[in-house]
C-alpha cells in the first residue's frame, strides 16, 4: 500500500516565470492566481510570470508569490487527476507550511493569503529594524561540530541554526558579524563548503521574535481549522491537527530553527514511499535524495509538462 506526502518549497525556490504553464492550462490554477491578484490588491500573477526578479526576491511578494504557485500546483493536480490522488501527510518548508495547511484545509484560500502576506510584511520590517542579519548554508559537517562553532561565535551576537535541510546541509542564521564570526571557525573546523546565502536577513532566528509576537496578534483575527490531513510543523516535526496547536506553532515557526530532515524521517517511518513536490523548481526532490532511501519515489508538480509526467508515472504504479 502506498503512503503519499505532499510537500511544498519555501523562499529561495522563486524563478521569474514560475506558474504561467499551469495559469494557461488548468482553470482551477487560474482562479488561485485571480484570487490572489485580488485579495492582497497586487499583481501577483504579473510578479510571477513576468518578475522582474528584483522585485519577485523581495520577502514581501515572494512568500505570497510561491504560496500562490504551489497552491495552483495543488489544484491544478486535483483537476488533473479528478481528484484521486490523495495525501496521507502534507507538510512545507518554512512559508510552505502554509501551502500545506491549505492543503489540509486548515485554512481556506482568502485567509491563507492574508496570513502569508503579513507574515512576509513583518519578516521584511524585522529586517529593516533589527541588527544586520546573514545566513549561510554548511556542507559537510556535523550537527555537533556546527554547535560547538556556534556557541563559540555568540559572544559576537544571535547565532543559531535556521534549517536542517538534510543530513550534510544544515543553514545557520543570526547576526551579520556573529554568522561571519561563525562561518570561519566551521571553515576552520573543516565543512567541505561554507556558503553565505542571498539573504535580506537572519530569518529563523531570535531576530525575527518581535515579529513572531506581533504575527500571533494578527493569526487570532483568522479563521483557523482543525487540519483534515495531519501536517508535519516545521517546529517541532510533529503531526498536527488541532487548530489550537497551529495558532500557538505558527507565529513561533517565524523565529524557530525549521526540522525538515526530521520531518521527512518521521514520515519515512510512519510508511511514506511517496512523496510530491508541488510548487516552483525540484529544491525539495533534490534534499530527499540525500534523506530517503533509494527506493523512496519523490516526483515534482511545478508546470503542465512536470504534472502529466508525475501523473504518468503514478498511473504507472497504480498510486
Amino acid at each position: 500500500m502506498n503512503k503519499i506526502a505532499f510537500i511544498f518549497p519555501g523562499q529561495g525556490a522563486q524563478s521569474t516565470g514560475m506558474g504561467l504553464s499551469l495559469f494557461e492550462n488548468f482553470n482551477s490554477a487560474k482562479k488561485v492566481f485571480k484570487t490572489a491578484d485580488t485579495i492582497l490588491n497586487k499583481n501577483v500573477s504579473t510578479m510571477c510570470f513576468e518578475g522582474p526578479d528584483e522585485v519577485l526576491k523581495q520577502t514581501t511578494n515572494t512568500q505570497s508569490c510561491l504560496l500562490a504557485v504551489s497552491i495552483a500546483a495543488l489544484e491544478a493536480l486535483k483537476e488533473a487527476s479528478n481528484n484521486t490522488i490523495k495525501a496521507d501527510y502534507v507538510l512545507g518548508h518554512s512559508l510552505g507550511e502554509y501551502s500545506a495547511m491549505y492543503a489540509a484545509g486548515v485554512m481556506d484560500l482568502d485567509n491563507i493569503l492574508l496570513a502569508i502576506q503579513k507574515r512576509a510584511d513583518l519578516m521584511q520590517e524585522a529586517c529593516e529594524n533589527s541588527k544586520p542579519g546573514a545566513m549561510t548554508a554548511v556542507l559537510g559537517l556535523s550537527e555537533e561540530k556546527i554547535k560547538e562553532c556556534l556557541k563559540k561565535a555568540s559572544d559576537k551576537g544571535v547565532v543559531s541554526i535556521a534549517n536542517y535541510n538534510e543530513p550534510n546541509q544544515i543553514v545557520i542564521t543570526g547576526e551579520m558579524e556573529a554568522v561571519n564570526f561563525a562561518n570561519d571557525l566551521i571553515k576552520e573546523a573543516g565543512a567541505k563548503r561554507v556558503v553565505p546565502l542571498a539573504v535580506s536577513g537572519g530569518f529563523h532566528s531570535e531576530l525575527m521574535r518581535n515579529a513572531g509576537e506581533k504575527f500571533k496578534e494578527f493569526v487570532n483575527t483568522l479563521k483557523i481549522n482543525n487540519a483534515n490531513i495531519p501536517v508535519i510543523t516545521n517546529v517541532d516535526s510533529e503531526l498536527t491537527t488541532k487548530a489550537e496547536d497551529f495558532i500557538k506553532k505558527m507565529p513561533a515557526q517565524i523565529y524557530s530553527s525549521v526540522y525538515w530532515t526530521q520531518s521527512i524521517k518521521k514520515l519515512l517511518e510512519l510508511g511514506v514511499n511517496t512523496f510530491i513536490e508541488l510548487g516552483n523548481g525540484k529544491v525539495l526532490s533534490g534534499l530527499n535524495r540525500k534523506i530517503c532511501p533509494p527506493d523512496v519515489k519523490t516526483y515534482n508538480v511545478s508546470d503542465t509538462d512536470s504534472l502529466k509526467t508525475t501523473l504518468d508515472a503514478l498511473n504507472a504504479v497504480n498510486v
